[in-house]
């Protein structure tokens, strides 16, 4: 659809993109062109009372709208593709609880799966069957997992891995790339990208050098940076740790070359590879970016899909290098909470429809779609801008690209991607609130949502 046909479309009918949601509390208002733009009432008292309750008045620091301005908006509900805040404005959701909701916002087979299994108790804390039946999806969809042991969060994930893999080679000493980042663990806040890079903060206070003296940062698509470091280190790293997409720096995908460079390096150096697949594990394709580029690593940490928008974290391996974990073998790890069966059922029922035929294709033609519409209108107007996509997750910066690490995706116009976000979302359009965390596509994403999303960019972008 032409973008000014779209528009149109939008412009001369309200109901065409915000059909029966306007209510009392949801106070509308015109843009310079006539379409309708939102107004955020109760979400700022409630975040008013927030920053008084929580620190900056959040759970995680990303969603305070520190890098784009203004107050962030407090959802009431969300339903497929949509999102809907206390005042009532709806939005075309492309944030997906932050990668999760692949399927869509609560996706009715999975809420009656829970459902199901809440009636029989929400947390065992004993081995139940749904583990098993989990771990085993996870083991014949990933390439490099012969074992799995299941956590609450990518960041626990993380944090058993790496202890593992130092376990396994007897070696201190890791490699991670700028910008990517693996959880808030202190071994991995080092140029870590994502909200401490939206924040502005180069490390974190209270992280003592201790715990980062073992770890090393090379430059993301540069593999002499790497072999620079392993050769400074001969002997001496267990692993290198990386995400095969990059999400935490916004989205960037790596050259086919860096990683089968990498694999080489790790098997001359008697090192592991580690794919933080967190965000791209079921969302890139079935088996995670490790099947889509092809690259087998010996390590996996998984979280978000997997878990159906429940609370959970995943990591595993050859199973030699898995039995290093207790009780099996000595390498500790535990979590109260961990297997519990409404994360297991919701990862369950989510897997199950991920590994139907197509559907990872058809999330990477409406990620395609998405990205070359915005790209286009963008250039249209004048604007610098690069993007891509690998499935159903994608990402774009305001500037020249390719941008192929950290340090370029830091050149990116930050001024105009803050009044960009923000006018996005008066129009309906939910942005993830900073240009260094990628988008997330969903099955639940219509055509429809689509062209919409293009339309109202045009606006937004021709008035940047």
């Amino acid at each position: 659809m032409k973008f000014a046909l779209a528009t149109a479309l939008l412009v001369g009918s309200t109901a065409a993109f915000t059909p029966g949601f306007a209510t009392k509390s949801s106070v509308l208002k015109m843009s310079a062109v006539g379409t309708e733009t939102y107004t955020f009432t109760k979400s700022e008292e409630i975040f008013a009372e927030a920053k008084e309750l929580m620190p900056g008045g959040v759970s995680s620091p990303v969603r305070a709208f520190k890098s784009v301005g203004g107050n962030p908006v407090v959802f009431d509900r969300v339903k497929g593709a949509y999102a809907w805040d206390v005042d009532e404005n709806k939005y075309i959701d492309y944030v997906g609880t932050w990668g999760p909701a692949i399927l869509g916002h609560a996706d009715d087979d999975v809420l009656a799966a829970v459902s199901a299994t809440m009636a029989k108790g929400t947390s065992f804390g004993a081995p139940c069957p749904l583990e098993n039946e989990l771990a085993k999806m996870v083991i014949d969809a990933v390439p490099s997992v012969e074992m799995v042991r299941f956590t609450n969060s990518g960041t626990e994930a993380c944090m058993g891995m790496i202890r593992l893999v130092r376990a396994f080679t007897n070696r201190e000493k890791v490699i991670k790339f700028e910008g990517c980042y693996h959880g808030h663990a202190d071994s991995f806040l080092v140029q870590a990208g994502s909200g401490v890079a939206t924040l502005g903060l180069p490390d974190s206070p209270g992280v003592p050098k201790s715990a980062t003296q073992a770890t090393y940062c090379a430059e993301y698509n540069n593999l002499e940076s790497v072999k620079a470091i392993m050769d400074a280190n001969k002997d001496e790293i267990a692993a290198i740790i990386l995400e095969p997409v990059v999400g935490n720096s916004g989205f960037i995908k790596p050259d086919m070359e860096f990683l089968e460079g990498l694999r080489k390096l790790t098997e001359e150096n008697g090192a592991l590879l580690v794919f933080d697949e967190v965000m791209t594990g079921f969302r890139v394709s079935y088996g995670g970016a490790q099947e889509y580029f092809g690259i087998k690593p010996d390590v996996t940490t998984m979280g978000k899909v997997i878990g159906g928008g429940l609370p959970v974290g995943a990591y595993g391996g050859r199973k030699e290098i898995m039995e290093m974990v207790a009780p099996a073998g000595p390498m500790y790890q535990a979590g109260t909470l961990s297997g519990n069966p409404l994360a297991m059922t919701a990862g369950i029922e989510t897997l199950k429809k991920l590994k139907q035929e197509g559907v990872h294709e058809e999330l990477e033609r409406k990620a395609k779609k998405l990205v070359d519409g915005i790209c286009e209108a963008a250039k249209k107007h004048g604007h610098a801008i690069s993007g891509d996509y690998a499935g159903g997750m994608f990402g774009w910066y305001f500037v020249e690209g390719p941008v192929k690490n950290f340090q370029e995706a830091a050149k990116s116009d930050a001024e105009k991607f803050g009044k960009w976000h923000r006018m996005m979302l008066e129009r309906g359009v939910y942005l993830a609130p900073s240009l260094y965390e990628a988008g997330f596509m969903s099955m639940a994403h219509t055509d429809e949502d689509i062209e919409k999303t293009i339309a109202i960019a045009d606006e937004v972008l021709s008035q940047l």
